[in-house]
C-alpha cells in the first residue's frame, strides 16, 4: 500500500511538532541545568576560561590549567582533614537519616494497613503535617525542643533528675530534622505499596499457620522493595545535598557538604573548591540514583516475566 505524499508531510509534521513540545523541557534543562553543570565540573578540573573566567576572578586559591585537566583541587580537598571530617560526616547522617525514616516510615505504615481504631484515623492525618510546616520553622523548633536547655531537657531533669545535653546543634539533631521533614514522603508511598498487597494473600498465609512475622518476611517486605528502595535512594540524595536543616540544627564542625560548600562559596571567596565539593556530592547522589535505577528495570524485568 503506497501512501500519498500529503499523508506523509501531514504525518511528519505531527510527529515533529510533538517531538518539538516533547523536547521543550529538555532543551529547558540542558540550557539551565545542563550547561552550568558541565562549566561547574569543568571549573573544578582546571578550566577558568569563557563563561568561567568571571568567577575565576573571585577565587583566592585558584587552580588554573591551559592545557588538559588538573586535580589539584580535589588532591587539596582531599588532603584536608576538616574537609574530610565534613564529608564522612555527610556519609553518617545521610546512612543514619535513611535507616531511621526506612524504619519508623515502615513502623506506621503497618500500623496504618493493619490497625484498626479512631488512632488510625488520627495518624493518617498527622503524619502529613510536616508537609504544611515550612523547613525553617520546623528547624528552629527542633532545636528549640532538644537543645540543651529545651523542653525535653528541662522534662527529663525535673522527673529522671538525670542531666540531659540534648541533640540540638548535633549531627544526630540534623538527622532527627530530616527525619522530620521526610516521613510524610516515606510514609504516603510505603502505606501505598502495603495497600496493593492483597488481603486474600495474607489470610491465605494465616489459614496454613504462618505467623504476622513470617507474613512480614516473606510476602510484605518482598512485595513492598520497590517502594523501600524509592524511598532510600530519594531521601538519600535528599539528605545529601541539604543545606536549611544542618545549617539551621547541626554543629560548627563539622557540618554537612551543603553548608560546607556555601561556606566555600560565600565567606572563604572559594567558588571552585565549592564546585569540586559539588561535584563529589553529585557523584555520591548518582550510585543511589543508579540504585534507583536497577531496582526499576528489576522490577519491570520480573512483571514482564509473571506475566
Amino acid at each position: 500500500m503506497v501512501i500519498p505524499k500529503a499523508t506523509r508531510w501531514r504525518n511528519f509534521r505531527r510527529s515533529g511538532l510533538a517531538m518539538l513540545v516533547a523536547s521543550i523541557p529538555v532543551i529547558f534543562i540542558a540550557i539551565f541545568v545542563g550547561i552550568p553543570a558541565l562549566m561547574a565540573i569543568a571549573f573544578s578540573l582546571g578550566y577558568t576560561g569563557g563563561p568561567n573566567a568571571t568567577i575565576s576572578l573571585l577565587d583566592q586559591s585558584l587552580v588554573s590549567t591551559d592545557h588538559g585537566i588538573t586535580f589539584a583541587v580535589y588532591a587539596h580537598l582531599l588532603g584536608d582533614a576538616s574537609f574530610r571530617g565534613d564529608f564522612w560526616a555527610t556519609i553518617w547522617v545521610t546512612l543514619a537519616s535513611v535507616a531511621l525514616i526506612v524504619a519508623v516510615g515502615w513502623s506506621l505504615a503497618l500500623y496504618l494497613r493493619f490497625a484498626r481504631g479512631r488512632l488510625v484515623h488520627i495518624l493518617s492525618s498527622l503524619y502529613l503535617v510536616p508537609l504544611f510546616i515550612p523547613v525553617v520553622i520546623a528547624s528552629y523548633a527542633i532545636v528549640t525542643f532538644w537543645n540543651a536547655h529545651g523542653y525535653m531537657s528541662a522534662l527529663v531533669e525535673d522527673i529522671l533528675h538525670l542531666p540531659f545535653d540534648g541533640f540540638g546543634y548535633t549531627l544526630f539533631g540534623v538527622v532527627l530534622g530530616q527525619l522530620w521533614v521526610n516521613i510524610p514522603f516515606s510514609v504516603l508511598l510505603l502505606a501505598s505499596g502495603l495497600r496493593n498487597v492483597p488481603d486474600a494473600l495474607i489470610e491465605s498465609a494465616r489459614d496454613v499457620g504462618a505467623s504476622f512475622p513470617t507474613i512480614l518476611l516473606r510476602i510484605i517486605v518482598p512485595l513492598n522493595m520497590l517502594p523501600t528502595i524509592i524511598v532510600a535512594t530519594f531521601t538519600g540524595i535528599g539528605v545529601l545535598g541539604s543545606f536549611t536543616i544542618p545549617y539551621l540544627t547541626g554543629p560548627n564542625a563539622p557540618t554537612l557538604l551543603g553548608v560546607t560548600m556555601a561556606r566555600f562559596f560565600q565567606a572563604f571567596n572559594e567558588p571552585q573548591q565549592a564546585a569540586a565539593m559539588a561535584v563529589l556530592v553529585f557523584i555520591l547522589a548518582a550510585g543511589l540514583g543508579a540504585v534507583y535505577v536497577w531496582a526499576n528495570v528489576s522490577s519491570n524485568r520480573r512483571g514482564g516475566a509473571a506475566q
